[in-house]
């Protein structure tokens, strides 16, 4: 009769499982695991939490310091990735395994505050089934990191063909069917962001305020956030090809009134028009469209050589999910996808 009783309480309640994608770590992950395991000893409401940790090839000893936080907690699992394969990847290495009835994406790094978890999953039990949350203000970021990621998303905003949610990153609550949403999607070069816009379902915005960093430095530089931000715009969207089409339909009707108003000139005066000089800036002018026309192309081009390659998009070098309670044979990328219940607490 006990049993029947602790099924029923589990029917109840709703699995969710917290995804943290993690690479050289090691001065945050103590920290984490510590408040980690306070939102779920703290938890009042009928949630079943488990956690698991995807590491990006790390070179410290962030898999050790994994390694032994699960091997203590039935409810913690880890998937070690073969090689750094980029947060995007191994951010869809977990999604990709997950078959809870939620999942929460948070970096390791206790800039989102895992105790703000709970809320969330108050606006996940009103029935809404992707929960993003957007920073209100971003302690310890540079004035100019700001600016850029606002000019980022306003730029965004304007061209893609989808709605973007602005000032957010990757901590959210997903409901199950937009787990199985992104599980469908076959895309080589992955950009979450667009991706959470463009599989829709019923979204609502959760403001808090970001942290600084609990301890290490960001694993973001300039570069990266660059190619991070180019990856974003062609994945969202074709607008650039458009806009490189344009351009070029802009620039030859402009040479061409141009040439015009020079042969209409030497008519009707006979006076040769001078232009060294202004030949020169016309001709570097469209050399350097043409590069940005072709910049544009080999872009998508390089995108579409990726994706035909067929390669998978991660290797999985060390993983313990198939040590959880059940086991769905199911394959996704080339990969196998295991469900791990929480367990009660």
């Amino acid at each position: 009769m006990q049993a029947t009783r602790k099924t029923q309480a589990e029917r109840a309640s709703r699995s969710l499982t917290v995804l943290v994608p993690c690479w050289n770590e090691e001065e945050s992950l103590p920290r984490l695991f510590e408040r980690l395991d306070g939102l779920r000893r703290n938890e009042t409401r009928p949630i079943r939490y488990s956690f698991l940790f995807v590491d990006d090839g790390s070179k410290d000893s962030s898999q050790s310091l994994i390694r032994a936080y699960a091997a203590t907690r039935p409810y913690a699992h880890y998937m070690f990735l073969s090689r750094n394969f980029g947060k995007e990847q191994a951010m869809f290495a977990g999604i990709e395994h997950v078959n809870t009835d939620g999942l929460v994406i948070i970096d390791a790094d206790l800039q989102d505050p895992p105790e703000l978890i709970g809320q969330m999953a108050d606006l996940w039990m009103q029935g809404y089934e992707d929960v993003y949350a957007r920073r209100r203000s971003r302690q310890g970021e540079k004035w100019f990191k700001k600016a850029s990621s606002h000019a980022y998303y306003a730029l965004l905003q304007k061209i893609a063909s989808v709605e973007v949610q602005q000032d957010t990153g990757d901590f959210r609550l997903l409901d199950r069917k937009c787990v199985q949403a992104l599980q469908q999607l076959r895309e080589s070069e992955r950009n979450a962001k667009a991706l959470f816009s463009w599989i829709g379902f019923r979204k609502i915005e959760f403001l808090y305020d970001r942290d600084v960093r609990a301890a290490g430095k960001t694993k973001w530089g300039f570069a990266k956030l660059c190619r991070l931000a180019l990856d974003g715009i062609t994945s969202f969207t074709t607008a650039p090809l458009r806009i490189a089409t344009w351009l070029g339909v802009g620039v030859s009707l402009a040479s061409a009134a141009y040439a015009v108003a020079i042969a209409v000139k030497r008519l009707t005066t006979g006076i040769d028009v001078p232009g060294y000089a202004s030949t020169m800036v016309v001709m570097l002018l469209l050399g350097g469209i043409q590069l940005l026309s072709l910049g544009i192309m080999g872009e998508y081009i390089a995108r579409i050589f990726n994706q035909t390659k067929g390669r998978p998009n991660y290797l999985i070098e060390e993983d313990d999910i198939g040590t959880s309670q059940s086991s769905l044979p199911h394959r996704v990328q080339g990969a196998q996808r295991i469900s791990h219940d929480a367990q009660t607490q």
